[in-house]
């Protein structure tokens, strides 16, 4: 029972703690009764560094209060019920519903695994939970089955344990410089020690999908070491039960931030797959089927990884203080303008420039390295267009080419969509300058610009900047347009290559943009 010393442990005055029903590497959860209302809760004593001193103990308990209180303000069906947040004894506490029912993690070991059905149906529910986050800048970082519970009776999933959240931008909550998560279900950009955006969950997510259809994490292994490697490296094999909801899984384990599938795109597959029982395909990512008896095809690269990641590291004591060692080499893929591009029409004088795991702490360095990369094949559905500005890369079947000046634009008919790169020389500041100064214009050279962002990113290898925006269009026949762009320098020239399209139509633009961006080639030479 919740004793202290002979005594019931009461906090903040009324949550009087009963029973101990989860522990992990942020906690403890209990059971208790919150003597006040008179009702149920589940209350989470989140652990305290105690190697910190006085001042780092008190910055640490106030990034928990501050981000769990970010948490709280969340409202949503699938999203657990954060009551209160409260400090007692200098330890933080958070008190939340008592939601009925285990966990998906608790459904798979005692029933086995779900039908790609209720798999769909759980996967709906948890892009609704995270788009409500993700909008309020909270990321959760440990999307995985025991964190989803089911509620029976009702059938409600709900997305708990945001106890290892960050609110985006801010330093981790949990952080002291180790790795905090379940390596089976994390993201490979956050494996390797970079800042991680909203994708990372949704990463996160295709591995959780794999899991409820087959019972088991694809990057389940015997060490840590070997978990690191499959993640990062090791091509992904989703078994055959995930074949219904494959182009979902391929679009969400694309190791490039830039590439994965958005939370739109997955949620408008999901539901067509529930109420047709067929899932669309996604063009980028589509792979031939020709199952063997066990696995359909791997999701697979064009090009040849170019970063090497060194995992030195071993486990801290919370892995059975084993002090396993868990170096590995490991190759992987980078994260993922305008060098002036903006978004204008060829033609136009526009010319804008519940409970967690034991946590493991890895500490992670990164080498880069620039390989050799084969000519790269054409998608399905599109051909390689050799352009004789020097570089190559698909376009759909049907796209023409157009110039602009020093732009080159490929459309489809009506100029619905347009595929825009510029080729020009290195420029002061590299491609992030570059992509905040275009950003800046934004407002000149695209009317009624809107929802500017300029991330920080890699291609193959190579520093770059994504910029992504929303605009009026030229027109109002033409109306509201989204615009994509990747800047990125390489052998002292730079790149930049962007796709604008209709708000309404942008996961298809997507698809075009990843098509564009993984096949480019540089011309020798150019």
């Amino acid at each position: 029972m919740g004793t202290e010393g002979g005594n019931v442990r009461v906090i903040a005055g009324r949550y009087r703690l009963e029973a101990v029903i989860g522990r992990g590497g942020m906690g403890v959860v209990w059971r208790a009764a919150d003597t006040l209302l008179g009702r149920q809760v589940a209350v989470k004593e989140l652990g305290v560094d105690e190697t910190l001193s006085e001042d780092e103990a008190r910055q640490q308990r106030e990034r928990m209060l501050r981000e769990a209180r970010a948490v709280a303000q969340l409202r949503h069906a699938h999203i657990i019920v954060v009551h209160d947040v409260v400090l007692h004894d200098g330890r933080p506490y958070i008190v939340m519903e008592l939601v009925s029912g285990g966990s998906l993690a608790d459904r798979l070991a005692q029933d086995g695994s779900v039908d790609a059905v209720e798999a769909a149906r759980i996967g709906l529910a948890l892009l609704g939970a995270l788009r409500v986050a993700h909008a309020a800048g909270v990321l959760h970082r440990d999307l995985k089955p025991a964190n989803v519970l089911l509620e029976p009776g009702t059938g409600r999933v709900v997305l708990t344990d945001f106890g290892i959240a960050q609110v985006e931008g801010a330093t981790t909550l949990t952080e002291t410089g180790g790795f905090v998560g379940s390596p089976e279900y994390t993201a490979p950009e956050r494996m390797s020690g970079d800042r991680a955006g909203a994708g990372a969950d949704l990463w996160s997510l295709g591995a959780l999908l794999i899991a409820a259809v087959s019972g088991e994490s694809p990057f389940r292994r015997d060490s840590l070491g070997g978990i690191l490697h499959a993640v990062v490296y090791e091509e992904i094999r989703p078994p055959i039960e995930a074949e219904p909801l494959l182009p979902v899984i391929q679009g969400l384990l694309q190791r490039e931030p830039v590439r994965r599938m958005g939370l739109d795109e997955a949620e408008r597959l999901l539901r067509a797959y529930v109420a047709t029982g067929s899932t669309p395909q996604y063009a980028p990512h589509r792979v031939p089927y020709s199952p063997t008896e066990r696995d359909v095809p791997a999701l697979r690269r064009r090009r040849v990884p170019t970063r090497v990641l060194l995992v030195a590291s071993a486990l801290v004591a919370a892995l059975a203080g084993a002090g396993i060692a868990a170096a590995a080499l490991l190759a992987g893929d980078g994260d993922n303008s305008p060098a002036g591009p903006s978004s204008a029409a060829p033609g136009s004088s526009r010319t804008a420039s519940a409970t967690g795991s034991p946590t493991p702490t890895v500490t992670v360095t990164r080498q880069e390295t620039r390989t050799e990369t084969p000519s790269p094949s054409a998608p399905q559905g599109y051909r390689i267009a050799e352009d004789a500005k020097g570089f190559s890369l698909a376009v759909p079947d049907g796209f023409t080419r157009s110039l602009d000046g020093p732009r080159v634009f490929y459309m489809s008919p009506g100029k619905v969509f347009r595929i825009g790169v510029k080729v020009t020389g290195t420029q002061a500041g590299g491609p992030g300058d570059v992509q905040r100064r275009a950003a800046a214009d934004g407002p000149r050279n695209n009317p009624g610009y809107r929802d500017g962002k300029v991330t920080d990113t890699s291609h193959d290898g190579q520093e770059a900047a994504l910029w992504e925006f929303s605009w009026d269009g030229f027109s109002a026949a033409e109306g509201a347009r989204h615009t994509v762009d990747l800047c990125w320098e390489e052998d002292g020239r730079m790149y930049d290559v962007w796709v604008s399209a209709p708000v309404g139509r942008t996961g298809e633009a997507r698809a075009y943009f990843d098509a564009a961006v993984d096949t480019f080639v540089a011309a020798p030479g150019r």
